[in-house]
């Protein structure tokens, strides 16, 4: 018996962030991010051996996916995970 599963993201978006999560900086940030459960500014260079650019590039790529949202607060930008996507990409990848 085949059921099928309504997906909510669409295959484009999902396509973004499967290359979103392509790189294991951006995984162990989404981690973070889910594991916190609230937004944060700077302390994300904090947890990751990288630099504050290359760390700026990939959560640069983690918004432009929609897996993040990030919101300007005087000079800095605090980051927080969009649950709801990260749910809708989870029960998209399971009814695959």
């Amino acid at each position: 018996m085949d059921q099928k599963v309504e997906s909510t993201v669409d295959y484009l978006s999902f396509a973004q962030i499967c290359k979103a999560l392509g790189h294991p900086a951006r995984i162990r940030i989404v981690e973070h991010l889910k594991a916190i459960d609230h937004c944060i500014c700077g302390e994300i260079v904090q947890i990751l051996p990288l630099a504050q650019s290359t760390v700026s590039q990939h959560l640069k790529v983690l918004k432009a996916a929609g897996l993040v949202k990030g919101e300007v607060e005087g000079p800095r930008t605090c980051y927080c995970l969009d649950r709801e996507i990260l749910e809708s990409f989870k029960k998209t990848v399971r009814s695959i």
